[in-house]
């Protein structure tokens, strides 16, 4: 398995307890759910369901999380919807 680094942006980094962290998996789908085992409350996957990600600073899109790979070093970033004014 490789480890790769999770940073939380904005309300995502507000409900993780944490800009970022590593955890170990083979594809984009077993990384999030590496994290949603680190934070089991509802406001952290409520969050994580409405963010944009990013997998090495490309964005992920419409792709199949579990047809992403990640390698060891790959950095994910999630980014919530931002509201502006």
């Amino acid at each position: 398995m490789a480890k790769c680094t999770i940073r939380y942006w904005a309300s995502a980094k507000e409900a993780a307890g944490t800009a970022e962290e590593t955890v170990e998996a083979e594809t984009l789908a077993a990384a999030l759910e590496a994290a949603c085992q680190l934070h089991p409350d509802d406001r952290f996957l409520r969050v994580l369901r409405a963010s944009s990600l990013l997998v090495d600073e490309r964005p992920v899109g419409k792709r199949v999380h579990g047809e992403v790979a990640v390698a060891d070093g790959t950095v994910i970033e999630v980014l919530p919807p931002f509201a502006g004014g």
